[in-house]
């Protein structure tokens, strides 16, 4: 396959998958998940083939193909990465075949068949790579908006006791914010129109257009409101607690890890090298909705009975980071933001889905429920434990390398904010070393649950077997037995670690694919080379 197909077939191999999913009989669940666990393992083949035929010292984009899409609009079916696309797709590639086992069981005892959630997934999984890998911002605007329809019934189908509340609210916020940043599409067009004599929506095009400040600021501000709720940031959030809690394991895991990056994405990709002026006159503002975040986000997390809703909350404090990153103008409190977002994906989908694993064996998402958990289960609590570290930014752990990074960039330029947000790693500590310490030590409490602690991972097992079925009872006071990762379970979070290992100890390789496309975005701005 020629290099510049790779990123063709990544949109349309899952889309192909979830079609073929969806079409199967109701009772071939078993294939369902086969089918969508082999889909989703080629398309991060391809992600790793597209990253090796990356030249990191190339053109800005590269794997680039276009095809004329609606030719009177002057719009077109492009598609190309630079090296911050490429650490996205490369995030989405580890984390969906992990999700896929992780949830398989999650949609056997469900209201909707088991296919039905597994061709959502591949579905989401095309639209999340159409979205990063667009470079016409008309077809980008179509993933933004498309990939909101397979999360909205993932979560209204598949969650907890509201999901339908949340999953209303999820897709209005999204859709708002989407139709806002279409106004601001068509003002694109209108301009690139009276300067270029015919509308352009090609990202290259409209970059070289010399833009009216005045206007710059109303376009600037139609994509930053769909991006920051996207994001999300302060006041623009309220939207991912309810999300995040109420949808399935995995659906919260590609929501908070993948899905949010999609706003500061945004923010760097278009918002700073369309709109200088504007990007340089809103970043005082940007930067105190970032620092606000970070404080009050940590301060509701550490106020959170509810593991999922806790974690939801973490992400928001952790997306201040990344936008005072990006807002502070400089390569390497950019390169920081961007490695924060690839770091931030891989440590809260660990935090998710260990939280997941444990709300199976107990059968309540609230802290309360539960304590002792560690001397149960080992594993379940050193995988808790590494998650929970690498979300503090403990050095060592790959999250401490890109909050370094942002924080030693930012500091130069945005000296306040930046001493304001290290309080955030504080409060960072309190609340996941509280959630840690009263779930997994003191006296045994909760619930319990009985699991055949030899279920075999999906195709790892002898041949024929199957996992035995989940009992929940109540346990007696005093007394809680959770039983320890499966095989499934450790082919789950057993990657997740190695990397969040691996990238805090050697970030190299993704720093190489990063710092070249920020610093091009640098230079867009017109912003420092620190």
């Amino acid at each position: 396959m020629s290099a510049s197909l790779y990123l063709v077939a990544m949109i349309a191999v899952p889309a192909i998958g979830a079609a073929a999913v969806a079409a199967l009989p109701r009772e071939r669940g078993l294939l369902a998940k086969q089918v969508t666990l082999g889909v989703s393992l080629v398309v991060l083949l391809l992600a790793v083939l597209a990253t090796a035929a990356f030249d990191v010292d190339g053109d800005r984009f590269q794997l680039t193909t276009s095809v004329s899409w609606i030719p009177d609009f002057g719009a077109e079916f492009a598609l190309g990465v630079d090296g911050i696309a490429l650490v996205m797709l490369l995030l989405i590639g580890v984390l969906v075949p992990l999700v896929v086992t992780a949830s398989w069981h999650e949609a056997d005892h469900g209201p909707r068949p088991t296919r039905v959630f597994f061709a959502w997934l591949l579905l989401l999984e095309a639209m999340m790579v159409g979205v990063f890998v667009a470079t016409d911002v008309l077809l980008f605007y179509v993933f933004f908006e498309a990939m909101l329809v397979p999360m909205y019934f993932l979560i209204g189908s598949f969650g907890g006791p509201r999901r339908q509340y949340a999953a209303v609210k999820f897709f209005l916020y999204s859709l708002v914010g989407g139709l806002i940043m279409l106004a601001a599409v068509i003002g694109l067009y209108v301009v690139s129109t009276s300067q270029l004599g015919e509308g352009t929506f090609a990202f290259d095009a409209l970059r070289q257009l010399d833009i009216d400040p005045e206007v710059q600021k109303l376009l600037f501000l139609g994509f930053f409101v769909a991006f920051a709720i996207k994001a999300p940031l302060v006041p623009f959030h309220t939207w991912l607690p309810d999300s995040g809690a109420e949808a399935p394991i995995g659906g919260s895991v590609l929501l908070v890890g993948v899905l949010d990056k999609v706003g500061t994405f945004g923010f760097l990709r278009y918002c700073l090298p369309l709109f200088p002026d504007a990007s340089r006159f809103f970043a005082p503002f940007v930067l105190v909705l970032a620092v606000v975040g970070i404080l009050y986000a940590a301060l509701l997390a550490m106020g959170q009975s509810d593991m999922k809703r806790l974690v939801s909350y973490t992400s928001i404090s952790h997306f201040g980071f990344i936008a005072l990153g990006i807002f502070a103008f400089t390569t390497e409190a950019g390169t920081g933001a961007v490695l924060y977002m690839v770091n931030h994906g891989l440590a809260t989908g660990l935090l998710f889905l260990v939280v997941g694993m444990l709300i199976s064996r107990g059968g309540s998402r609230q802290i309360g429920d539960y304590g002792g958990v560690a001397a149960k289960a080992p594993l379940l609590a050193g995988a808790f434990l590494v998650a929970g570290l690498a979300s503090l930014a403990l050095p060592g752990t790959n999250s401490f390398v890109s909050e370094f990074l942002v924080l030693i960039g930012s500091f130069p330029e945005r000296p306040v904010f930046t001493v304001v947000a290290t309080v955030g790693i504080i409060l960072a500590a309190l609340y996941i070393l509280l959630m840690y310490q009263r779930t997994m030590h003191g006296p045994p409490r909760g619930v319990l649950l009985q699991q055949d602690a030899a279920e075999p991972a999906p195709g790892l097992g002898t041949g024929g077997a199957t996992a035995t079925a989940t009992a929940t009872r109540t346990a007696a006071p005093g007394t809680l037995r959770v039983l320890d990762l499966s095989r499934r379970e450790l082919v789950v979070v057993a990657p997740l670690v190695a990397l969040i290992i691996g990238l805090g100890v050697y970030p190299q390789p993704l720093l190489d694919l990063i710092e070249p496309a920020v610093s091009a975005t640098m230079s867009d701005l017109g912003g420092t080379d620190r």
